[in-house]
């Protein structure tokens, strides 16, 4: 027992002596090798030298810019679905007139980058309804995973073993007993909480489960920053769902911590379900050690809607990514904004150039509404959203905290005319560190529907004037200075 404490004793000396020199050889990889934000290069080289061994301990955990090519080997799309983009393309560049339809006309380079980017299609023929309300939205997926006849693909970034998933769970295994593929793709640290020996339960009972970066050790996770964030659900190709709720049963306003989870959740019909059902594949595919793309089955029976006819492209960010999609589309359509932005986001931590490019619309006229929540559900997180939030209420715009329950609802609209909505915040984490996915909806009714969504969340909300934001006292001051002061961190 002696000898063993002995050789711990004398690792943990060893480490401690030698902290300085590990602490700057990170501080070299940081400058010298990794391309990062000059912010966030700041923050980590403070951290590191005024708490060495938090700073080093955080680094090891939130710091690693993992090589992306080495670490996301995600194969293309088929090759009848690139060629299909190409053509898009091509009536895009020409100005074909099929193409430019009115809900497109103005936004040509929008859906033309998405294309290039992210080879995200184009679709006209979609139906969407958009949930507000958990308890609302889970009696539709229910109803939708009951009439299952072929797969279901489910994706969630967090998924509690309660209430809400012992409903659902009891659906899938009825629907694997049918003979229904049944796949569930879960992020590691989301469902932190769930024991490795409820998933086996469930591949036991037919439903095959797959871990997005799983802990080396249960709960040593050292690819923290890597999270996938998307919430996909598939069935039969022929309805999806997108959006902020995930599984719990605060989702359905049974947690008194937060009382009502405001959210917002998309239920698509028609060509755009096959965008997400690809997405879904390339993340199972990693996850799983699968190629699903040599099964063609998956990728039939796709059905046009029937009653909106939206035109749509899903998008997506990621470390898998060299272009930040979901950041430039947000970025492009502050830029375009002639008239109007209202913005919704539980985190506002924007990066310099979505900050400047709000302010620069508040300036030219253009009437900016952003809305936060009232509450904290990460305390370091809610004051940095707090402090950029003040910014823009110095800088004209018009700024609120929901104040009945808790805001998750992550989207933009413009102009009522365009609406961007699904998994990202407003913020850097998931702009650039954590795997999103969004709709973009081309469609007038559909984007005065969430603008009138949008004016009824007013009525239960505070408007944080000038006044009130240059009276905070001094703690919420120094909380705020703090907090931003890690945001490129956190």
């Amino acid at each position: 027992m002696s000898e063993a404490f002995e050789i711990v004793k004398t690792g943990i000396d060893f480490f401690c002596n030698h902290l300085v020199f590990f602490n700057m050889l990170f501080a070299i990889v940081i400058v010298f090798f990794q391309r990062r934000d000059p912010k966030s290069v700041w923050a980590w080289l403070l951290l590191l030298y005024f708490i060495p061994v938090l700073g080093f301990v955080f680094y090891l955990l939130l710091g690693q810019d993992m090589h992306k090519r080495k670490m996301f080997r995600i194969k293309e799309v088929e090759d009848h679905i690139s060629k299909d983009i190409r053509q898009q393309e091509y009536r895009l560049r020409s100005r074909d007139v099929q193409e430019l339809d009115e809900n497109i006309r103005g936004y040509e380079d929008l859906v033309m980058y998405n294309l290039e980017a992210g080879e995200a299609m184009l679709t006209k023929d979609n139906d969407v309804d958009i949930f507000i309300d958990g308890n609302e939205k889970f009696r539709a997926l229910m109803e939708d995973l009951r009439n299952a006849e072929h797969f279901i693909h489910i994706q969630y970034y967090i998924i509690k073993n309660d209430v809400l998933f012992n409903q659902i769970k009891d659906i899938l295994i009825e629907k694997a007993a049918q003979g229904v593929e049944v796949r569930v793709l879960f992020d590691a640290m989301g469902c932190r909480s769930v024991r490795h020996s409820y998933w086996k339960w469930l591949n036991e009972k037919g439903v095959q489960t797959a871990e997005f970066f799983p802990a080396i050790l249960r709960r040593l996770q050292l690819r923290i920053n890597y999270r996938n964030h998307r919430k996909i659900v598939v069935v039969d190709n022929k309805v999806a769902y997108v959006g902020g709720f995930n599984v719990g049963k605060e989702y359905i306003d049974l947690d008194e911590k937060f009382g009502h989870w405001r959210d917002t959740h998309l239920r698509i019909c028609g060509s755009a379900v096959l965008g997400l059902q690809v997405r879904f594949i390339l993340d199972w595919n990693y996850a799983a050690g699968e190629n699903l793309f040599l099964r063609p089955e998956l990728f039939r029976g796709i059905e046009a809607g029937t009653r909106d006819f939206c035109d749509l492209q899903i998008i997506s960010s990621g470390p898998d990514k060299t272009t930040q999609q979901i950041h430039d589309n947000y970025l492009r359509l502050i830029n375009k904004a002639q008239k109007s932005i209202y913005i919704q986001t539980p985190y506002f931590i924007p990066d310099e150039a979505i900050l400047n490019a709000l302010m620069i619309a508040v300036k030219s006229g253009i009437e900016v509404n952003i809305m936060i929540p009232c509450m904290p559900d990460h305390p370091f997180v809610y004051w940095a959203t707090y402090s950029y939030l003040g910014d823009m209420v110095m800088a004209g715009a018009n700024c609120y905290t929901y104040n009945n329950g808790f805001l998750h609802s992550k989207g933009m609209i413009v102009d009522d005319r365009v609406l961007c909505y699904g998994t990202a915040n407003m913020d850097i984490r998931s702009f650039a560190l954590n795997f999103e996915v969004n709709a973009v909806i081309y469609d007038e009714k559909k984007a005065w529907e969430m603008v009138e969504i949008f004016h009824r969340d007013l009525e239960v909300c505070r408007q944080i004037t000038r006044d009130y934001y240059t009276g905070r006292n001094l703690k919420i001051r120094i909380k705020e200075q703090v907090c931003r002061l890690l945001s490129p961190l956190l």
